[in-house]
């Protein structure tokens, strides 16, 4: 019994030394751990009184360097315009040779004003190109009209209005939407001619000496008001334009570039025939809008003045035969195309003009002219199926027994006649065209209603007559041809707009580029991430 006890004792005594050992065991496995956590924490605040104090402020220190250079380059982007890539054909985005060869060096501050234009931002892209060619070119911006009454009030503006006004110290000029793009009538393609308006513009406020036009406001069929919007659309054009009496003035003014005679309704006297022929003999230039003589009246002081370039304008109003030929069906509103001379050599479009009730342009014989020293060019005819009608009191639109032939007739044309040089210089000193000698210079349009503001009626729509087709651009083509105004330019850009529809597969394509590829990157970054810190 003893035995069994002390062998009890034994085990139990054993089994208190192994517990004992695990404990001790449990307690160094806990030290140590804690041993380690306290290495862990101690080595972080090592980093963090040392490492990450000094390298914080170096990231700091870049951020803020990032930041600034940030800002800063947005503000250079602000103030400098980058050159762009134009890949269009037309160039439509671009500033032209012709501007950069008239602008780049021009030394007069001049200010572009856009009312109410800041969200057309192809204009005002345009314009900053201006300023990069010249820093003597401002640009400032109105986008609240109704906060500028006093520019409401000088421009006779509307709140919504839009408007560019260019101005060069006390010179001013004004440039409407209307003025920013024509149409090639020969492809119904809208044109731009936004740079030749700013172009010109700025040349008109910079330029001292203006071309001076004049109108003669006696013995009119029409009231010279009719022609105010042709006469406003020519000083647009860098030119000073006035109306005179030739009779009270005694003379055609001495600073006159071009002469303007419309369609009388009684002739000239013999002063003023006299007084605008002596102006012909001294090389005067002269643009005729005159229109068959229908009330035949007597104008033989007026023929005196077409017969020194060999000219007569028949007795008659032209219809036209061919549909295609004439507006709205109404065979007298004639359509034609312009053919290449010298009114129309600068213009990169085609041109057509229509013509109400005009007249047939007759020339001397070839002896004659050139007897006259006359020599002309022809601008615009009539189709093959045109007629010329006598009796205006007839109604038909048809072609009638008593009408005359008529095809292919002349209704516009530039005659230049030789006259005699008052100035003796050296053939070294002249050029070729003063070595064949002075020329007096005529652009002939055998009507007058297509210049003016005559409204008309068709189609339940009031239109002027001025405004179709390209009946102004021509007219104020011939006043720059008549001027020799070599500074005026002409740019005129294709702006139509092709749309573009996309199939189904590229519409997929494009939102696996937009929304797809960003979501590859986020994810490639997130596993390299991983990658790398499972390494560590």
């Amino acid at each position: 019994m003893r035995q069994v006890e002390e062998k009890k004792k034994a085990k139990n005594k054993e089994n208190k030394m192994v517990e004992l050992k695990k404990e001790n065991k449990s307690n160094k496995t806990t030290k140590k751990e804690d041993s380690k956590m306290k290495k862990f924490f101690k080595k972080v605040g090592t980093v963090l009184r040392k490492k990450w104090l000094i390298n914080g402020y170096k990231t700091l220190l870049l951020v803020a360097i990032i930041i600034v250079f940030y800002a800063g380059v947005n503000l250079l982007l602000e103030k400098v315009v980058l050159p762009e890539i134009d890949c269009t054909s037309q160039k439509i985005y671009s500033i032209s040779e012709e501007t950069r060869d008239k602008i780049g060096n021009m030394d007069k501050q001049v200010t572009i004003t856009l009312i109410n234009y800041s969200e057309d931002t192809s204009l005002v892209g345009l314009v900053e190109k201006y300023i990069s060619l010249n820093n003597n070119i401002k640009l400032e911006k109105v986008d609240d009209l109704s906060a500028k009454s006093e520019l409401m009030t000088k421009y006779s503006l509307e709140a919504t209005d839009s408007l560019i006004v260019i101005s060069s110290g006390e010179n001013e000029k004004t440039i409407d939407s209307s003025d920013l793009y024509t149409y090639d009538y020969s492809t119904y393609k809208q044109i731009d001619t936004t740079e030749e308006a700013i172009t010109n513009a700025i040349l008109d406020v910079t330029t001292n000496e203006k071309s001076k036009i004049y109108f003669s406001k006696t013995h009119l069929f029409y009231d010279i008001q009719y022609y105010n919007s042709i006469m406003e659309a020519m000083k647009k054009e860098a030119n000073e334009v006035e109306t005179v009496d030739i009779l009270a003035n005694g003379k055609v003014p001495d600073d006159c570039n071009c002469l303007v005679l419309t369609t009388l309704k009684e002739d000239f006297s013999e002063q003023e025939r006299d007084s605008i022929l002596e102006y012909i003999k001294n090389g005067g230039n002269l643009l005729l809008l005159c229109g068959p003589n229908i009330t035949n009246i007597n104008l033989n002081n007026f023929q005196k003045i077409l017969d020194e370039y060999g000219i007569n304008i028949a007795n008659g109003v032209i219809l036209e035969g061919k549909d295609s030929n004439m507006m709205a069906g109404y065979p007298d509103f004639i359509i034609e195309e312009t053919q290449s001379s010298s009114l129309t050599e600068k213009l990169n479009m085609g041109t057509s003009i229509c013509l109400v009730d005009a007249g047939k342009i007759e020339f001397k014989d070839e002896d004659t002219l050139e007897k006259l020293d006359v020599e002309y060019e022809t601008v615009a005819t009539t189709s093959e199926d045109a007629f010329l009608r006598t009796d205006v009191n007839q109604q038909s639109v048809s072609k009638i027994p008593s009408d005359s032939e008529n095809e292919e007739s002349t209704v516009a044309a530039v005659v230049t006649k030789g006259v005699e040089s008052n100035n003796q210089t050296s053939s070294e000193e002249v050029d070729e065209e003063e070595e064949n000698g002075p020329r007096s210079k005529l652009v002939i349009f055998s009507n007058e209603l297509f210049a003016m503001d005559m409204p008309v009626q068709l189609n339940g729509y009031t239109m002027y007559t001025l405004n179709l087709y390209n009946n102004k651009d021509l007219i104020l083509n011939s006043v720059a041809y008549l001027t020799e105004r070599e500074n005026t330019i002409t740019i005129r850009k294709n702006v139509d707009d092709v749309t573009y529809t996309v199939t189904e597969a590229q519409n997929n394509i494009i939102l696996a580029i937009i929304f797809i590829t960003p979501v590859l990157i986020i994810v490639a970054g997130i596993v390299v991430w991983q990658v790398r810190r499972r390494k560590k």
